[in-house]
């Protein structure tokens, strides 16, 4: 590799997202492109059989589809996989409040990176509960020598700084299991990121985060919901409620197999069933020379809509709780692969009384030239915010640590060095002065002067 190449490689590495999910275990292999997007160079997916609920429940199973997941991504993007950014969910998620503050004493006035890192690490020794650690200390506003609502406090000058933080913890088993499959892949874990503020990267824009805005992830097994206003993520939660639990009523009330139920909802599924018509009817095949099953149409969207009605309620909950239900201008974005349901914007506007959209990973996404077409249009789905959140997370983080490398390494300032020239020569004239007096005092004292003392002697 000659030495441009290496700069370009160093300036854009190629990073790898790494979505641990319910129903399957997505790889994605990309880097930042030149019009400040996301350029995707392979992906890879495998189905999630060792997965429960966000929850990682059995490790060898795991581990054997991230191998296939990994091996998949490899071969497509011609990339050696070593270091992930993983996705992290489960009921076990919790999150605080807290305030931090600190008190520069290095003389300088000007708050720098440094500051606000020191500021973060602090939050890290915070006492929690036995059996839970810190994921993330995510800052709010600060406060900066009691000037508050600064957002980026980077470059000001002051010398007191103070700020709100969220802080996500979660169960220590867990994020442990995680990184033990992680381990058993051969692989290394970059960093552990909370999958609603990943896929909130994938889905909304500044503009949205600004005005107040609710995501709602709906997944196989959990339903994240992160809520933003004035651009910082005010409330976050994870919901043991997914996409696989409406499978299973459906499995029960309609008395299917399993991956019948899981095509009745993909396909033929509502989440209004007042939407449908009563004389549609499914043909479902009996099993094993048995005859066929018929299945209304109606009577499915029926199922879906009780148990959809409940995520809903539980989402509904956690906007109220936080306070922010009057102030969401951008009203609710739905993502994951639960928001490809039929009517589901619908309901949500019917429950909440808050406009909703769907949300696609698409907008963050640069031409593709490396992917063959069907799959890259199979990607902007709402199926892979999580996994290209994930990405997007890692180029982010990358770039931050580059920023704080380039603040470590960089020259003394100007103003420092003048101080510094002034004080010298100020010490200068003193010592001459001294030295000058201390002539006069022999020269005085003795009415002789140096030359004829000194030749005297």
């Amino acid at each position: 590799m000659n030495s441009k190449a290496a700069e370009i490689e160093r300036e854009n590495p190629i990073i790898v997202g790494l979505d641990i999910g319910t129903t399957k275990i997505c790889v994605t292999v990309g880097r930042r492109s030149s019009g400040n997007k996301i350029e995707l160079l392979g992906v890879g997916k495998a189905d999630s059989a060792g997965v429960s609920r966000g929850v990682v429940a059995n490790i060898q199973k795991t581990v054997g589809s991230i191998l296939e997941a990994v091996e998949i991504a490899e071969a497509q993007s011609n990339v050696d996989i070593k270091v992930v950014n993983v996705g992290i969910a489960g009921q076990h998620i919790k999150s605080i409040q807290h305030r931090g503050i600190f008190t520069k004493t290095d003389g300088d006035d000007e708050i720098i990176r440094r500051d606000i890192e020191r500021l973060i690490s602090d939050m890290y020794k915070l006492v929690l509960p036995p059996g839970e650690e810190i994921i993330h200390v995510l800052p709010q506003e600060f406060t900066v020598d009691n000037e508050p609502g600064i957002r980026e406090p980077i470059g000001m000058a002051g010398r007191r700084i103070e700020a709100n933080f969220h802080i996500i913890s979660g169960r220590v088993t867990d994020i442990k299991n995680i990184k033990k499959c992680i381990d058993n892949s051969n692989l290394e874990v970059a960093e552990l990121i909370l999958e609603p503020l990943a896929s909130s990267e994938a889905v909304l824009d500044e503009d949205e985060k600004n005005a107040g805005v609710v995501l709602v992830d709906i997944g196989g097994g959990t339903t994240d919901v992160a809520i933003f206003h004035e651009g910082i993520i005010r409330h976050t939660a994870v919901i043991p409620l997914g996409g696989n639990i409406v499978t299973e009523d459906i499995r029960q009330g309609c008395s299917v197999l399993r991956s019948q139920a899981e095509l009745l909802k993909t396909r033929f599924g509502s989440a209004l069933a007042d939407e449908n018509k009563e004389n549609e009817v499914i043909c479902v095949p009996g099993l094993k020379g048995r005859e066929p099953k018929e299945i209304s149409v109606k009577n499915l969207a029926y199922i879906i809509q009780a148990r959809m009605e409940e995520i809903i309620e539980h989402v509904y909950y956690e906007i109220k709780s936080s306070g922010y239900e009057n102030k969401l201008i951008g009203g609710i974005v739905i993502t994951g692969g639960g928001a490809q349901l039929k009517h589901l914007v619908q309901l949500v506007e019917y429950i909440t009384g808050i406009d909703c959209r769907v949300g696609f990973p698409n907008e963050y996404l640069s031409k593709n030239e490396v992917l063959p077409k069907p799959l890259f249009e199979e990607l902007k789905s709402p199926l892979y915010a999580t996994s290209i959140g994930l990405l997007i997370k890692g180029i982010q983080s990358h770039e931050e640590e580059e920023d704080s490398r380039r603040e470590a390494h960089a020259p003394a300032k100007k103003v420092q060095a003048t101080t510094t020239t002034k004080e010298v020569s100020e010490q200068q004239q003193k010592e001459q002065g001294l030295l000058s007096w201390f002539k006069r005092f022999i020269k005085d004292g003795n009415e002789i002067d140096d030359a004829s003392f000194l030749d005297k002697k």
